[in-house]
């Protein structure tokens, strides 16, 4: 968890509470703690679907309150999926790649999109953002951090070795970008996981 997400936050809480935004401070309260407790799990590795979405909702609530003029954001998982089992921590990282690589550094508001789907064999999810994208070069770069495991894609690939730890081959990440378009960070993950002891 990045401190300085947790600094910010509380400083935002304590200056909607000295100007007496007090069902804004209620909310940004709520949504810390779920974000909290998600985190934290009882020390589990292993979310459901839903309590990952719960995680990131918290997250980009939070968000709101600091970036409302740049920053819309939308998730589409069906309910259906809400009980699949995953890797803790799988879709949160990447949010927070998209706000501060991508939405952060356009002009205007701009929009994350997190959706869910099933395959035959998989869960794919992606995150997507309307942001500044990357250039060739850059995107590049990262895609070969996520492939050698290297910790410079942005925090990427710690999601990414998550992911190759529980599933093995066949499933990971892709990364798709456009500069001055966005960028989408797909994760493909197995309909099943047996959490560590």
């Amino acid at each position: 968890i990045n401190p300085h997400f947790l600094y910010n936050t509380l400083d935002a809480i304590i200056w909607l509470a000295e100007a007496g935004e007090q069902k804004r401070v209620v909310g940004m309260v709520r949504n810390l703690s779920d974000f909290f407790r998600t985190s934290l799990n009882q020390g589990k590795d292993i979310n459901s679907i839903k309590e990952e979405m719960l995680h990131v909702k918290s997250y980009l609530e939070i968000q709101q309150y600091r970036y409302r003029d740049i920053l819309e954001f939308e998730i589409n998982i069906p309910k259906e999926l809400s009980g699949i089992p995953v890797p803790k921590l799988s879709i949160q990282p990447l949010a927070e790649n998209a706000l501060y690589h991508g939405i952060k550094n356009r002009r205007g508001k701009g929009k994350i999109l997190i959706e869910g789907r099933e395959e035959e064999d998989a869960l794919v999810l992606t995150v997507s953002d309307n942001g500044q994208g990357m250039t060739p070069e850059r995107l590049h770069e990262v895609q070969e951090a996520i492939r050698t495991g290297e910790r410079a894609g942005f925090g990427l690939a710690a999601v990414a070795e998550r992911i190759a730890l529980y599933y093995g081959p066949g499933y990971g990440m892709k990364i798709f970008s456009e500069e001055g378009k966005g960028t989408t960070v797909e994760i493909r993950l197995g309909k099943n996981i047996q959490p560590k002891s």
